[in-house]
């Protein structure tokens, strides 16, 4: 149940008709795993934090660093070389209280993805690697987790949430995230963001997006963006939608399915 402070602390979610009070309730009911206490993770770690979300899981096993603090706002200068999860707990508990944070100082691989991911009911993908984002996606589609991710360029972003481990109104299969990018690009062919920069307030943008994402996911409120790439441009300020199918010849839900232990020898 929801504590008087909570119904004050919450309100102005308690008297929409999407949410309300049974929709408070389940946000306080979620374990929600955020993979990256970065550009995209510090906005919606904040964001969650501030919506009620009762366990925040944190994945990340760097410190702050002075070049973080551009765009990664959930840190501060007081925090330099403090390890990321524990920055980022530190700011969560003075912004919420109410929210139970679970630090994981850990950089995920194939070793420890299933178990992390399988203590959640929702993952947040703000990882700033296409390695790890086909890992943590090849994991929630295995642990029957639904997964919101996103990505950042120079000047442009895009989010997706993926349910492919489920069935759509056709009864086709939901798409993969190895439906939408399905061969890996070559190693050194994009840029880091340390090569080619990023521009900090476009990471806030699409790491609220994020955090909008998993509430509308876990209460139902709206329509999510299972089948849809949302694309950002910040520098013409537009934004378009991509639709997107199953591919049968996705190595997940597709004609020829692998299992988890042969995608992972596949690397």
């Amino acid at each position: 149940m929801l504590s008087p402070a909570e119904l004050e602390r919450y309100a102005r979610h308690i008297v929409m008709r999407e949410i309300g009070g049974a929709g408070q309730q389940k946000l306080k009911n979620a374990r929600v795993l955020v993979i990256g206490a970065g550009g995209l993770g510090a906005p919606a770690l904040q964001y969650l934090a501030a919506a009620g979300i009762g366990t925040l899981g944190i994945v990340d096993d760097d410190t702050v660093s002075l070049s973080n603090l551009q765009r990664q706002v959930i840190h501060d200068t007081g925090q330099l070389s403090e390890p990321k999860v524990a920055s980022a707990a530190e700011a969560i508990a003075r912004l919420n209280p109410n929210v139970r944070v679970e630090p994981h100082p850990v950089r995920l691989g194939g070793h420890n993805a299933m178990s992390l991911v399988s203590k959640y009911d929702l993952v947040v993908d703000g990882s700033d690697n296409i390695e790890t984002r086909y890992l943590v996606s090849d994991a929630c589609f295995f642990a029957h987790k639904p997964l919101v991710t996103a990505a950042v360029g120079q000047f442009d972003g895009s989010i997706t949430t993926l349910r492919p481990f489920e069935t759509g109104p056709d009864g086709v299969p939901n798409p993969t995230y190895r439906c939408l990018f399905p061969k890996k690009p070559r190693e050194g062919l994009l840029p880091t963001c340390a090569e080619a920069g990023v521009l900090g307030a476009l990471t806030g943008i699409i790491g609220a997006m994020q955090a909008m994402e998993v509430i509308k996911e876990l209460t139902g409120a709206g329509e999510g963006l299972v089948g849809r790439l949302m694309i950002f441009d910040a520098l013409g300020f537009r934004m378009e939608t991509v639709r997107y199918r199953r591919s049968p010849k996705n190595p997940l839900n597709g004609d020829a399915p692998k299992t988890w232990a042969e995608l992972l020898e596949d690397g």
